[in-house]
């Protein structure tokens, strides 16, 4: 589909359920529909990029208000997990062919896409089991600005560390994905666990923990967006199951659908964007986002302008 018809499609849909969500009296949701729009496009720009799609979510919640009482706070940090089925839809579509192999795989029918299963499986188990274990602990200690403000400029910095450290080195074809041994698939999978860590970015720890096995970058890159679809199948299944209610009370089922509808859209155009842009140009553009936006976000709260949670 030609963008230009993509963004009417996504626009279209937004505007329908907008007009829905202006049946509903507006004391009873804490929430506009625009706010949902702005919401889900943060979401779907930079779920896959390495710059914390949480992080940049809490951010933008506190900037417009948003989960700033007991009774939406929950609910508030829920919204911003589930509208991820959108970004999942897009990778779905977008590497379909990857997922149809995979699926013959398991029936037993394609021996690449059985092997790409098994290391999906196994990079997946690892934060699976963490954070079925410490879930309730992340979300009460973690989910907060200063801790992603620590976590943007951390990973800033260890972006710009791998960056330098493979300049002037011998350039070599690196691993492609069909290379990839059950032993890399579980160091990425531990990887990923960094990433419980709102504002660390599950991409950007993925992305690394394929180069620092030797995956060129491309491959690092699909790989972590195949692994991506089902940690993050997982994590948005758990916090809908849990908290759809809770979600659906405080800001409309409307709203969460025009989260949905736009993250699925700005996550299409995000990947194609972000595929190209690396290809020639690398990940340090990413650090230095993330420091100076790290930088930036401190200096708002210790001036009172931007406030952390309640």
């Amino acid at each position: 589909m030609p963008p230009w018809k993509s963004i009417l499609l996504c626009f279209c849909l937004t505007a329908t359920v907008a007009v829905a969500a202006e049946t509903v009296p507006a004391e009873e949701v804490n929430m506009t529909w625009w706010q949902a729009f702005v919401l889900g496009a943060v979401e779907g720009v930079t779920e896959y990029l390495p710059v914390s799609s949480t992080g940049h979510l809490i951010l933008v919640q506190r900037a417009m208000g948003i989960g700033q009482t007991e009774e939406t706070n929950e609910a508030a940090d829920a919204y911003s997990i589930a509208i991820q089925g959108g970004a999942i839809l897009a990778v779905l579509t977008l590497y379909f062919p990857y997922m149809r192999r995979m699926f013959m795989g398991l029936l037993g029918k394609d021996s690449y896409g059985l092997k790409l299963s098994i290391n999906i499986l196994i990079a997946f188990l690892p934060a699976a089991v963490i954070g079925l274990l410490f879930h309730a602990q992340i979300k009460e200690y973690l989910f907060n600005l200063w801790a992603i403000v620590f976590s943007w400029f951390v990973g800033g910095v260890a972006i710009l560390a791998v960056t330098w450290w493979g300049r002037g080195r011998p350039s070599q074809p690196g691993l492609e994905i069909e290379d990839l041994t059950w032993k890399h698939a579980l160091f990425i999978g531990f990887m990923q666990c960094i990433a419980m860590w709102p504002g660390t970015s599950r991409s950007l720890v993925t992305i690394l923990g394929g180069l620092l096995i030797g995956m060129n970058l491309t491959s690092a890159v699909v790989f972590s967006f195949l692994l991506g679809v089902i940690t993050l199948t997982a994590a948005t299944a758990y916090d809908t199951l849990t908290h759809g209610t809770t979600i659906v009370e405080a800001f409309g089922f409307a709203n969460f659908a025009i989260g949905f509808i736009v993250a699925t859209f700005a996550a299409i155009f995000s990947v194609k964007w972000l595929l190209g842009y690396l290809k020639k140009h690398g990940l340090a553009l990413f650090g230095y986002y993330r420091i100076a936006l790290a930088v930036i976000v401190a200096i708002l709260m210790l001036a009172g302008v931007l406030h952390d949670q309640l």
